[in-house]
């Protein structure tokens, strides 16, 4: 008997703690919201993640990374590493900051010029894939002002 007093009156002192802490207006108006849910299953379903829509893309950079893209194949297929890897990473570049993933996408064409490839087919397809990507390059650079302009 004695321990049910006492258990009554330990829930009771908790009780009213809570109450001190939470405040009785703020109890008046969260009493309403405790109301059971309608369906008991929804709560143990997982939350659906919300999808998460990238950002589109401006067509010349699409146009960039395509070139990019399938000169970068092109280098690793022929042995090229390296400058394979820089042009995927100047073209990852671009989609976060992509001022900085140009300029990347600029200095590494220009290390692309020291490339030599005996076989004349595949110098010209070199250079076919180079000027693309060099010319869509250029479009983005001035698209995005990032030119300095020349004064008359």
């Amino acid at each position: 008997m004695l321990d049910g007093v006492v258990a009554a009156i330990v829930v009771l002192l908790l009780v009213a703690g809570v109450l001190t802490i939470v405040g009785p207006r703020n109890v008046a108006r969260r009493i309403p919201s405790l109301r059971r849910p309608n369906r008991i299953a929804a709560l143990f379903e997982p939350r659906r993640p919300r999808e998460v829509v990238p950002a589109a893309l401006n067509p010349k950079t699409q146009r960039v990374l395509l070139a990019a893209s399938r000169l970068a194949t092109w280098m690793r297929a022929h042995g090229h590493e390296d400058v394979a890897r820089e042009i995927r990473h100047g073209a990852a570049r671009m989609t976060g900051n992509e001022p900085a993933g140009l300029y990347a996408l600029q200095t590494t064409l220009r290390r692309i010029r020291v490339v030599n490839v005996t076989d004349t087919p595949s110098q010209e397809r070199l250079k076919a894939l180079v000027s693309e990507l060099r010319t869509a390059v250029q479009d983005r650079f001035e698209q995005l002002e990032l030119l300095p302009f020349k004064r008359p």
